[in-house]
């Protein structure tokens, strides 16, 4: 009667049954967590999905500014080698016009510029490529006017349509675009676009005095130029890179409107004279900011970047524009969406119909128990759980919790006890193995560096001796032209020292992987010296170089011990080390030199450390630092100096190990065992 009140209390104050808290419990992953989290999904994955949208396009434009910005060097450097050619030279010092009108056509030609002329110091054109309007006077603008001051400049101008015709009328034709109603585009009065975009280039041309003889003008025409913009297009998105039914495209501006593009306005017509929208325009032009997210372009929606292209004086003059067809992304975009709700349908279906069977096995011997239980309130001690299969299961737990209890925190305490004693093991056996594999590794290396030098040391010893032979034939050669020739080489004078720079360069390279082949063949004397005496030794030979820089020198000396090597070995190293950091600080910084005793291995020893507050080192190149020809500085090192540093180091038994971080500096220290 007590467990009657019980339930009959429970049923009044409305408390839920375990088995509707088994059931909600079970459906609530799928009523309700499974929705939301596909809410989130979905929403999160919009957004995502139009920012990787975005960040392709924003790529997309970066490869074509590249682009761009090459094409626009590459013009000012070809006119800029004709400005200093050897036949340009003698044809205006000879006023030989004929010649020269016939030397820039044919260069034009050549290098595939719309139009170049030459013109004196005053401003006067003298000869040209094209056949020029009588009366022409360039334009002063800030490109010429800059190579009349004696620097080379190129960039974008806008040329007007009477330009172009004094200049070359076929120009002034190709620049000439019908304007084409676009929706969305700003209004205009304008009917036509007759400006011409263009690379301009001016570049001035010396005497072999220095004196300036005039400026080397050119362009190219970009209105039209449809070779330009399909190259980008092809570049920015080669075949395959775009989903089926989306087309990338590329265009160039004058303002607003679209001066060479791969747009189709219908068929094969490309959609040149239609004009960008005036969102965009604004955006763009007046703003002078990129355009990056979707835009309509002509007929229909792209995924489109604008940046404006600015002229000499960095007013934004026209737009570049990289994009792709939207719609074919979105058509992807909607069908994953389906996908995964499908999907999501599917798993909360079948897993209602897993979590209620369940359910069901777990509810039925719980009520079996309660019966149970409820039956020996009453006070039938008989009544008993006639349970199987699983109910079997929860009716000894029942009887055997307690027993169950004591025996698993009995087992549980050993284990503990057990897993810390074997923890301690295994961490200090790690150690231990760490360690060993420390050595290991360190070992290894040394060896692998030995090795690769010992085999690039006996092929460099042959080729260094092979190219001996050779250099000194020229250098005879190029001696004996001089006192053939006499004062009749003053011309090339320039020439031939910059040949005798370059085989005096080759003797010293020749002559530093002899020292790295066969070091032996160089060592000098060997004394009983402290590391303080060459370091002060090292700081007086290199102290003009030293003065040239913005470097302050800290000395530190705590070496007690002496060594014995020889010195001007020694020295060679520090002129290395201390070279290779004057070099990483070429901003200035301190340059740390301590002298220290020091053991290594349980050896004694004394070490000189040289630190720089330089760039540092990467990563991928530090264990390269010591390898044979390998430099980070092209053009101005043999990537010799460390490997012939790390050589003479270890022939006394000695080592050098560095330390670097990317932007914290580099540390090198040379380590010799103490006598």
């Amino acid at each position: 009667m007590y467990g009657m009140g019980r339930v009959s209390a429970s049923k009044r104050h409305g408390h839920m049954t375990v088995r509707r808290r088994l059931l909600w419990l079970a459906l609530l992953p799928f009523m309700v967590l499974l929705p939301a989290l596909l809410l989130m999904l979905y929403t999160w994955g919009g957004s995502y999905f139009d920012h990787l949208l975005t960040f392709k396009v924003t790529s997309d434009l970066a490869v074509a500014h590249q682009y761009f910005n090459r094409v626009v060097d590459r013009v000012g450097e070809e006119v800029s080698a004709l400005g200093d050619s050897h036949a340009l030279l003698l044809a205006v010092e000879g006023r030989h016009l004929d010649r020269l009108n016939a030397l820039l056509a044919e260069q034009r030609n050549a290098l595939g510029i719309d139009f170049i002329q030459f013109i004196d110091v005053h401003g006067r054109p003298l000869a040209a490529a094209t056949k020029l309007a009588p009366g022409y006077r360039p334009a002063v603008s800030a490109v010429v006017q800059s190579a009349l001051h004696g620097k080379s400049q190129t960039a974008i101008g806008l040329f007007s349509q009477a330009q172009l015709v004094a200049i070359d009328p076929a120009l002034a034709a190709r620049a000439r675009i019908d304007l084409v109603a676009t929706p969305n585009a700003k209004p205009t009065q304008r009917t036509e676009e007759n400006r011409g975009m263009v690379i301009h280039t001016a570049s001035p041309v010396y005497d072999e005095k220095g004196k300036l003889l005039g400026v080397l003008e050119g362009g190219v025409l970009l209105n039209q130029n449809l070779d330009f913009v399909d190259t980008i297009n092809s570049i920015v998105y080669p075949q395959g890179s775009l989903p089926a039914g989306s087309d990338g495209t590329a265009t160039l501006f004058i303002d607003d409107v679209r001066i060479a593009t791969n747009v189709r306005l219908f068929g094969e017509k490309r959609a040149l004279g239609t004009r960008a929208s005036a969102v965009v325009r604004n955006h763009v032009l007046d703003g002078n900011k990129t355009w990056l997210d979707r835009a309509f372009v002509v007929h229909d929606w792209y995924i489109s970047a604008y940046e404006p292209v600015h002229d000499s004086s960095g007013r934004p003059v026209g737009m570049l524009y990289v994009g792709y067809l939207e719609a074919p992304f979105r058509e992807a975009e909607r069908k994953a969406i389906l996908l995964v709700v499908l999907l999501f349908a599917v798993i909360c279906g079948v897993g209602v119909w897993l979590s209620l069977r369940l359910t069901r096995s777990i509810y039925r011997p719980i009520q079996d128990m309660n019966r149970t239980i409820s039956a020996v309130e009453s006070g039938d001690l008989a009544a008993r759980s006639r349970a199987d299969g699983e109910t079997n299961e929860l009716g000894r737990l029942a009887g055997h919790l307690d027993q169950l209890l004591d025996t698993v925190q009995r087992q549980n305490e050993e284990l503990t006890a057990w897993g810390n004693a074997l923890d301690r093991k295994v961490a200090a056996r790690t150690a231990e193995l760490e360690a060993a594999n420390a050595l290991l590794r360190d070992t290894q290396r040394q060896l692998a560096l030995a090795e690769k030098l010992a085999a690039i040391g006996e092929i460099t010893a042959g080729v260094a001796h092979e190219i001996n032979n050779p250099v000194a034939v020229l250098q005879g050669n190029l001696d004996l032209l001089r006192d053939a020739l006499g004062a009749a080489t003053t011309p090339v004078e320039a020439e031939l020292r910059l040949m005798d720079q370059q085989i005096q360069r080759i003797n010293q390279m020749v002559t530093k992987l002899l020292q790295f082949a066969s070091p032996t063949e160089y060592a000098g004397y060997i004394e009983t010296l402290s590391m303080e005496s060459v370091v002060a030794d090292t700081l007086v030979l290199l102290a003009p170089l030293l003065k040239k820089s913005d470097i302050q020198i800290v000395r530190e000396n705590t070496a007690t011990r002496m060594v014995d090597v020889n010195r001007n070995e020694l020295q060679q190293v520090l002129i290395n080390l201390v070279n290779n950091a004057i070099h990483a600080m070429s901003g200035g910084g301190t340059l740390t030199l301590a002298c220290l005793d020091l053991n290594v291995d349980g050896i004694a020893g004394a070490a000189i450390c040289v630190r720089d507050t330089g760039t540092g080192i990467a990563p991928d190149n530090l264990p390269r630092v010591f390898d044979a020809f390998f430099t980070t500085r092209a053009g101005t090192g043999t990537g010799l100096g460390l490997s012939i540093s790390y050589t003479l180091v270890a022939r006394y038994g000695g080592r050098i190990t560095v330390t670097s971080m990317p932007g914290d500096g580099a540390n090198f220290t040379v380590w010799l065992p103490a006598i």
